[in-house]
């Protein structure tokens, strides 16, 4: 298998990971770990599959290809290691930033990124974890904001678990649904809006009344 066919095969693993176990067996569970952990900790490949890949490899563990604990617990493992990673990445950063002058960075915006993440970095990093790209970025920018490690970790950790054991599960219990397994990106979104909503609503709520002086 040469560079392009390996890339083909991790961008659309919904089409060929009965191939990968067919012909590397337990192997998959470290094709998968792998592909987990770079799309949540390296800013340079947010393109990865995740949703994809977890709900696919949740059908896959349906049918008996896999076991769905194992694979339930290294990923989490590859999304909370992932996540730390990209973390440290984004702290490494922004440590340079806050001690140094550059006239391409505004710190005032830096400082209002960094009281934001104390503020409401919980929600971010959780809620991320169910929309594409923007989960490879929350861990950095939590980083560069210097949100607090153990916060950070927390916030991680329950993430990670509602992520890969919800849509793993989904996966398991609905994957051959064709019209789920189609519309998987768009019902996880429309889920994560549901979540959202309610929250922006109740920010712009308070910020009614302190402007009304209520």
């Amino acid at each position: 298998m040469d560079f392009m066919q390996f890339l083909d095969m991790i961008l659309h693993v919904d089409k060929y990971l009965g191939t990968v176990i067919a012909e590397y067996g337990t192997m998959v569970y470290v094709v998968l770990s792998g592909i987990v952990f770079a799309e949540t900790g390296l800013v340079i490949v947010p393109f990865l599959p995740g949703d994809t890949l977890l709900f696919i490899g949740g059908a896959f563990c349906a049918s008996g290809a896999m076991n769905v604990w194992v694979l339930m617990a290294l990923l989490i493992a590859a999304a909370v290691i992932g996540n730390t990673v990209n973390y440290w990445i984004g702290s490494a950063i922004g440590h340079k930033v806050f001690t140094h002058n550059y006239r391409w960075i505004d710190k005032a915006a830096l400082q209002k990124t960094h009281a934001f993440y104390e503020n409401h970095g919980g929600k971010t990093i959780i809620l991320s974890r169910f929309i594409p790209i923007v989960r490879t970025f929350a861990p950095f920018v939590a980083g560069v904001s210097e949100m607090t490690f153990a916060k950070f970790q927390f916030y991680n950790i329950t993430g990670a678990v509602l992520w890969v054991v919800g849509l793993v599960a989904a996966g398991y219990f609905f994957g051959n649904i064709p019209i789920i397994r189609d519309h998987l990106n768009t019902i996880v979104l429309v889920g994560v809006g549901a979540a959202v909503i309610p929250l922006a609503l109740g920010g712009l709520w308070k910020f009614y009344k302190k402007m009304s002086g209520g």
